[in-house]
């Protein structure tokens, strides 16, 4: 045998083994990465987890939206030219108007802002008008 028919055997025995080896090993790498990107990628199961919380706190800050809308649908419905609620009428225009009945007992409380008035001895000052 001559040199070259050896080198040639030994390339195409080492060329089928690559063959054998390497599609294995490139399919296992493509399998890898699918597999990684379906668990970490943009669309994988962390990220639907993620979306999953917040599609969860959406929907509890949608049902507070529906409440408050339809606590105010309620509200407007009483005021409603067809259907008057006179205790609505009457408390909204009190409000808007700043008007009062002369029956109404009416307290004043401190704004939130304000601080709260200081009374330094509230019995003496009943006792001075007696005198």
């Amino acid at each position: 045998m001559k040199a070259t028919e050896i080198s040639n055997r030994i390339c195409s025995a080492l060329n089928r083994r690559v063959r054998v080896i390497l599609g294995p090993l490139l399919c296992a790498v493509i399998f890898a990465y699918f597999v990684y990107y379906g668990v970490y990628g943009d669309r994988g199961l962390f990220e639907l987890r993620h979306l999953q919380n917040e599609v969860a706190k959406a929907q509890v800050v949608l049902e507070q939206l529906r409440q408050e809308r339809q606590m105010i649908e309620h509200r407007s419905s009483l005021m409603r030219p067809d259907h008057l609620d006179r205790d609505m009428l009457d408390e909204r225009s009190r409000q808007m108007l700043n008007y009062s009945h002369p029956d109404d007992v009416i307290v004043m409380l401190p704004r939130r802002n304000d601080p709260a008035p200081v009374v330094t001895n509230p019995a003496s000052s009943i006792f001075d008008n007696q005198r």
